[in-house]
């Protein structure tokens, strides 16, 4: 940490440029002697052109370094020497600003620095040098995919009768240009195998398969893609591949990994989205900026809310104590997770410096930052939290839950009002909080609170408690005990006597003697406070005395932590007039009829159990992960090297400059964060990256590689696509139809090239030789299903899937993550996603990483896999139901057995040799025959062709 403050703080010295720079030859020929040795000596090893890395973004061996600076801008005085910070660092005064960082300079060199620096800095390297690193300019480094779409004509082809849609000609032209021929058509129930997996995650049942194969019409297969595409299933398959990009969790990770208990919401609004098509542009705004866009129903109300779930859900430790840093790693993740998403841009590079390789300057990305800055997305506490939003109700459930509210918090005072009684008696009764969180405004008299007040030493905001007046009250956390203050400082209009009231929370752990002292026109008066004991007066207040005070603002109340023996807290004060004081008053409550004039008092252990289960029973008020404008918006300071306590210049909110046209019309206004402007950027037809990165996601799903293989990374350290013409076609394709998912994906499907066989077209050598990757698309890639779709596969096959939809997936009761255990059998994208505790058959077959944004999954081929399909009890359990139902069916002798197993498990009937075995080892195995069948089940269920699509 050291030698990073150290580097940081040599950029700090040496940046500002030398202006009056003494021309003679004096002053010339002392830096050559003087000066540049030194440099030479103890500054090029970390700043110059042949430095291994690119120390601060300072380069000392030119003038055009010296005059351009550091990360931190120029901060060197010409001529004042006192006035430069490079003296303060030659001179170790600053332990935390020391150059150089392996020693303090001689006495000497210190002297000349100095006298150079008084001289003006005098300097004759020249200014015209080459480009060092780190110094090219942003324009220089756009890529291909910063550039609009263009416009190709359908390129002409020798076979113009092998074409079914213009994508065909586009591949068919690069293979003929190559001499390569196309493979040949996939066989029917290969065809229908492959599109019921890449549509629904589901393998045809053997009606499905007789239905295709009786269907000799020449739209057979476009009927089966129409159906496929709006069974309810296609929205699970084609939600899951977003919920892969959107690095979808149901838990926190970090230190203390928190369940998201209702991340389900957003898994269902994109199951939703994909399933009624709703065009990409606007999924994109919803996500993005849902809250701040028009509803006319509550239901799309709901809808918009929960969209923006997407900018909450990354990893996050919310017990960092460093909340200014917490946030911006919050942000960074946000910008990564948006731009690899959305653009296919690394943008999070750009954080510390200008994007080594891409046209991403570091100011752009502060621009990106400040907006969402300027967005809440957490409620700090000891432990924060993400931000909720409660979702509109209908009127009928709306009244329902206030009737409710109504009844609980008449218990809650009822408690509340017999734990008082019973500590004014000198009974425990533990912390008596106050009901819930009220507005300043709506008490009497002037009420300032903790946010109001100003303070000295670092506080900690809460809301733990969930009874406070405001936002949250104040806590010092122990910490720095007597250096912390909070004044409190009222505008009185009228002068006169005021009873002076302090609210706090009480608890076990707070400090028994809190100094508040009471600035008032008499004079000023110490109180103690005992902030373990309950306040008196509504749960919330206790009197600190009544005091004259005189209009104006030059009374106030100061709480300190001066000597306290625990934690000390402060929510508001209120300055309460002679009148109102009155009429708070409250009459004696009538005695109970019966009771001979007295009120009995009340059993609050038993009114909190029936508490307990009033709450338990009550209609729920849904909430959501959901973000809002922020209280405050504003720009962001550039966080030098990307830390944000070493702040730089503001940058105003903006976008990508590579990406913005000259005159776009993208402002953002002052009072908004700029989410708004930021959707709209995005999801604008003019953006060169958008259609292009969601169609390549299209292609890579149904084709197993996209045109760009590197589907998160359209930059320069990305692949290029291997047919640049044919995506700009799609991508434009896309804007045109609405951007519908279904219409692109409906046109690839159709097309000769989706339907082509995974075999190898004759000579397979030359194709080897041309095209080893198979990136000229002769032929359809195998691939292997993925974790799901294994799972999803089997459970159907078995017999046992639920296709239950929606709804909440963590069982009740769920505390931690890691004690949960999977036993559902609904599809798999309703299967709980734990950052630090998944599915053991997802861990096996290279589910994503949930902490990142991932739009392409590994496939790796490893024993472990194989061992699991043979030792996993939720294999042989699927396994055994499957025989159990094939056993059931009448009228099948063992050689239709085995037949209806594999077209059941395969899609298909055994092979001659296949059937064979098949029978030699159902009719000979010893034991139950269920128990037979089912190990004949679980070896289909291993085999290479259920676990393949071709």
């Amino acid at each position: 940490m050291r030698r990073r403050v150290t580097v940081l703080a040599l950029v700090v010295v040496i940046g500002l440029p030398a202006v009056g720079t003494a021309a003679g030859g004096d002053g010339i020929e002392f830096f050559e002697k003087k000066i540049r040795p030194v440099l030479v000596e103890h500054c090029y090893k970390c700043h110059s052109a042949a430095a291994k890395k690119d120390r601060g973004g300072l380069a000392l061996d030119t003038k055009a370094g010296v005059l351009k600076g550091g990360d931190t801008g120029p901060l060197l005085v010409p001529g004042k020497p006192a006035d430069s910070l490079l003296l303060k660092a030659i001179h170790y005064t600053d332990p935390d600003l020391r150059m150089p960082p392996k020693g303090k300079l001689p006495a000497s060199v210190i002297a000349d620095l100095a006298r150079w620096v008084a001289m003006g800095t005098p300097d004759p390297r020249t200014i015209a040098v080459a480009r060092t690193k780190g110094q090219e300019s942003w324009e220089a480094k756009k890529s291909w995919a910063f550039y609009p779409p263009r416009r190709h004509p359908v390129p002409a082809v020798k076979d113009a009768a092998w074409p079914r849609a213009p994508l065909d000609r586009f591949l068919l032209s690069k293979l003929e240009e190559k001499g390569l021929m196309a493979a040949p058509p996939a066989d029917r129930r290969t065809l229908l195998r492959r599109a019921n997996f890449d549509l629904l995650g589901l393998p045809p049942t053997p009606h499905e398969v007789d239905d295709f194969l009786g269907d000799t019409s020449p739209q057979a297969f476009a009927k089966v893609v129409d159906r496929l595409l709006a069974s309810p299933h296609f929205g699970e398959r084609w939600g899951r591949h977003w919920l892969d990009v959107a690095r979808f969790a149901e838990s926190s990770g970090g230190g203390r990994s928190l369940l998201f208990k209702d991340a389900w919401r957003y898994r269902d609004y994109v199951i939703r989205a994909f399933n009624n098509d709703r065009p990409y542009d606007v999924f994109i705004k919803e996500q993005i900026a849902g809250d701040l866009l028009p509803a006319t129903t509550p239901e799309q109300r709901r809808e918009l809310l929960i969209a923006t779930a997407f900018l909450l859900l990354g990893p996050t430790n919310y017990e960092r104590q460093d909340k200014p840093i917490l946030e911006m790693d919050v942000i960074d993740e946000q910008l990564d997770t948006l731009g690899k998403a959305f653009l296919g841009m690394t943008i999070g590079c750009a954080r510390c410096h200008d994007h080594k390789f891409d046209a991403i300057p570091t100011k752009d990305y502060y621009a990106l930052a400040g907006i969402l800055k300027s967005t809440k997305a957490m409620v700090h506490a000891n432990v924060s939290r993400w931000m909720e939003q409660p979702l509109p109700m209908t009127a009928v459930q709306e009244q329902a839950v206030r009737q409710h509210d109504k009844v609980v918090a008449a218990l809650k005072e009822r408690i509340r009002l017999a734990k008082l009684a019973d500590q004014k008696a000198g009974k425990e009764v533990g912390p008596v909080f106050a009901k819930g969180a009220v507005a300043a405004s709506t008490l009497p008299g002037i009420v300032v609170d903790d946010t109001q007040a100003k303070r000295v030493g670092p506080w900690k905001a809460s809301k733990f408690t969930g009874s406070y007046i405001g936002d949250g009250y104040l806590y010092d956390d122990r910490s720095v005990k007597g250096e912390k203050t909070l004044t409190f400082v009222p505008e009185f209009s009228k002068g006169g006597f005021y009873e002076v009231r302090l609210a706090y929370v009480a608890h076990v752990n707070r400090a028994t003697n809190v100094p508040v002292r009471v600035f008032h026109a008499d004079g000023e008066e110490t109180v103690r406070v005992n902030q373990r004991q309950a306040p008196p007066i509504d749960g919330r207040f206790l009197s600190l005395g009544r005091y004259r005070f005189e209009p104006g603002s030059q009374w106030f109340v100061m709480l300190s932590t001066a000597g306290t023996n625990g934690h000390v807290v402060a929510d508001a004060v209120q300055f309460l007039p002679d009148e109102a004081r009155r009429a708070a008053v409250k009459p004696p409550a009538p005695p109970t009829p019966g009771a001979k004039g007295k009120r009995p008092a009340a059993d609050w252990r038993a009114l909190e159990a029936e508490l307990k289960r009033l709450v338990a029973s009550g209609p729920p008020r849904p909430m959501a992960m959901a973000v809002a404008e922020g209280e405050k918006v504003e720009d962001c300071h550039i966080c030098v090297r990307g830390n944000y306590h070493n702040r730089g210049p503001k940058v105003p909110r903006g976008f990508l400059q590579a990406l913005t046209p000259a005159g776009a019309p993208f402002t953002i206004p002052a009072h908004e964060s700029g989410r708004r402007q930021l959707a709209d950027w995005l999801a604008s037809p003019d953006n060169p990256l958008t259609a292009r990165v969601m169609v390549n996601r299209i292609w890579h799903h149904l084709f197993g590689a996209g045109l760009v293989r590197t589907v998160d990374n359209f930059g320069n350290t990305g692949e290029a696509p291997s047919h640049p013409e044919l995506l700009d076609h799609l991508a434009l394709r896309f804007v045109e139809q609405g951007w519908s998912v279904k219409k692109m994906i409906r046109e690839i499907m159709l097309s000769r090239a989706y339907q082509l066989s995974s075999a190898s077209p004759s000579p397979a050598a030359v194709v080897h030789k041309i095209d080893p990757e198979n990136r000229l698309l002769s032929r359809m890639n195998r691939r292997r299903l993925d974790a799901e779709s294994l799972r999803d596969a089997m459970l159907l096959v078995s017999g046992g899937l639920d296709r239950t939809a929606g709804g909440p997936t963590i069982r009740t009761g769920t505390t931690a993550e890691r004690d949960y255990r999977f036993e559902d059998t609904r599809r798999s994208v309703y299967t709980p996603i734990f950052r630090n505790h998944l599915l053991e058959l997802f861990e096996a077959f290279d589910f994503p990483d949930p902490n990142v944004c991932l739009g392409r999954r590994n496939v790796s081929t490893v024993s472990t896999q194989a061992l699991f399909l043979m030792n996993s009890p939720f294999v042989m359990e699927q396994a055994r139901r499957a025989a159990g139902s094939l056993l059931m069916v009448p009228k099948l002798d063992d050689v239709g057995r085995v037949e209806l197993a594999y077209r059941r498990a395969l899609g298909r009937l055994p092979g001659t040799r296949e059937r064979t075995l098949a029978l030699a080892f159902v009719g000979q195995a010893p034991g139950p025959r269920v128990a037979t069948w089912g190990q004949l089940y679980q070896t289909l269920f291993a085999c290479i062709d259920f676990r393949y699509v071709d």
